[in-house]
């Protein structure tokens, strides 16, 4: 059993809820859909398996999360947030959106978890994006928003299409350059949708 603050306070009780380490990380990757116990393995690197069925249960007992059993033939069983976990979809935003903020690019000792291109675009963008097809591509990643909603591979009849690295994608959305991506379509819908992205601020982490 984790231990907790010991405070009626909202606040202590969500992290007494949510507050472990590697939990918010789970939460994110249910976020997506149901997930394998080795699903979660997968995409997250770097944590244990004692660790992640520790959270898993506390999650479980808590009732953010539930566990269920595909119906044949697949009669795997599946992880996935209850209607309360799903609650946690805008604090994790605004969460995630401070952290963007002062994050700076990503460099080559960056290992970039898999689908992570589809949920930058589903925290920074999504909320904001204007009504519009956008495809992007960073190397093996693609992901698209139509009228605010995130689609997981490339989409067709696409308004506009952006292909970069990683490098490039995260400098047009902060610093608004284009040189390190190619733009095909409507350039004038990209401005829209960049002028909707949060502004990076300045902190000790990033000067």
């Amino acid at each position: 059993m984790a231990r907790r603050y010991e405070q009626y306070c909202p606040m202590a009780h969500a992290l007494d809820l949510v507050g472990d380490r590697w939990a918010l990380l789970v939460i994110r990757e249910l976020m997506h859909g149901p997930k394998r116990y080795t699903d979660l393995v997968e995409h997250l690197p770097g944590i244990g398996t004692n660790i992640l069925a520790a959270r898993l249960r506390d999650l479980e007992g808590n009732g953010v999360v539930t566990r269920r059993t595909l119906p044949p033939p697949a009669a795997s069983k599946v992880y996935e947030l209850t209607d309360y976990g799903r609650e946690l979809r805008p604090a994790m935003r605004e969460l995630a959106l401070w952290g963007a903020r002062s994050l700076g690019p990503p460099t080559e000792s960056d290992e970039l978890f898999e689908g992570w291109l589809a949920n930058a675009m589903d925290i920074v963008m999504a909320p904001r994006a204007p009504a519009g097809r956008f495809e992007f591509r960073a190397g093996p990643e693609i992901a698209s928003l139509v009228d605010g909603e995130v689609v997981d591979g490339p989409i067709g009849d696409a308004d506009v299409v952006v292909e970069g690295d990683p490098e490039g994608i995260y400098s047009l959305f902060v610093d608004r350059c284009l040189d390190q991506v190619e733009i095909r379509g409507d350039e004038r819908l990209l401005d829209a949708l960049l002028d909707a992205a949060p502004p990076r601020i300045e902190t000790p982490l990033t000067t």
